[in-house]
């Protein structure tokens, strides 16, 4: 299983997915809604939500997958949005056919450390961290491409008014959950009261989504965990000053455009701590 496995995670980066992309980005509708962001930035806590507050029940895996599917399995999938819509997630790139989404960014640094974390485990790559980190920010480390590569798309299709979009940082959902789930109701035209959200993130804090996932192990766990521990600004405890700096230089550009501070001073200070 896992020499299968890494066969199968090596072919889903090269061109062979582009047939495959094609079939899977057909029949939508005018008034279907995507959650888009690139893997490991808190998309499977945002859907349980997002799929809890729409449906109007508690939310479970197999639930959230059925109600809330990904692009390519959508044709059969409940309409929970206004005007007969469904809430599709992708972690493409964008593409023409997205005319409506949110886009939930995360801190590259910490979506680089989880999704590291999420290989290894998986058991489909061997290098350490560094080499990881190059391949991150140079080559792409998944089927979906740089981080700065997606992030870009996405914008510039908004600044373009190519796709009407939301843009969410993790960091604030995790700070201001509610207001910012308020905002997302809002966009998906299905406004709900305060105490409703209070309710769904109460139902799907870090220890109930565990919960709920032992009920029902997922197919892409690692080790038994799809789950991540969703920290915020974790990577300070973990990068060197010089993969830090590394960081700025590649990716610096895509983190302004979504106001994540590069590390700058703080790379010097670590340098100077850990010397």
């Amino acid at each position: 299983m896992p020499t299968m496995r890494r066969v199968r995670f090596k072919l889903s980066k090269t061109g062979l997915r582009s047939p495959l992309l094609w079939i899977r980005h057909h029949g939508f509708r005018a008034s279907d809604i995507f959650t888009a962001s690139y893997p490991r930035s808190g998309s499977t806590w945002l859907r349980f939500i997002l799929v809890e507050l729409l449906a109007g029940q508690s939310s479970g895996f197999k639930g959230v997958n059925l109600l809330s599917p990904d692009v390519g399995e959508h044709s059969g999938a409940q309409a929970l949005l206004p005007g007969n819509g469904r809430l599709i997630k992708t972690h493409e790139l964008y593409r023409l056919s997205y005319k409506k989404a949110i886009y939930l960014a995360r801190d590259p640094r910490d979506v680089m450390l989880s999704e590291y974390a999420y290989e290894k485990a998986l058991g489909v790559i061997d290098e350490g961290l560094d080499a990881f980190l190059d391949a991150f920010l140079r080559k792409g480390v998944n089927p979906f491409g740089l981080w700065t590569d997606h992030v870009n798309t996405w914008l510039d299709a908004a600044e373009a008014n190519q796709c009407e979009l939301l843009i969410v940082r993790f960091e604030d959902m995790r700070r201001d959950t509610v207001p910012c789930l308020k905002q997302m109701m809002e966009f998906l035209n299905f406004p709900v009261d305060d105490s409703a959200i209070r309710k769904a993130v109460e139902g799907n804090s870090l220890e109930q989504m565990k919960a709920k996932e032992k009920v029902t192990p997922q197919r892409a766990s690692a080790k038994g965990r799809f789950v991540g521990s969703g920290s915020v600004a974790g990577w300070k405890d973990k990068l060197t000053a010089s993969q830090l700096q590394r960081i700025d230089q590649y990716a610096g550009g895509a983190m302004a455009r979504l106001g994540y501070a590069p590390a700058g001073d703080l790379a010097e200070t670590l340098a100077e701590v850990r010397a």
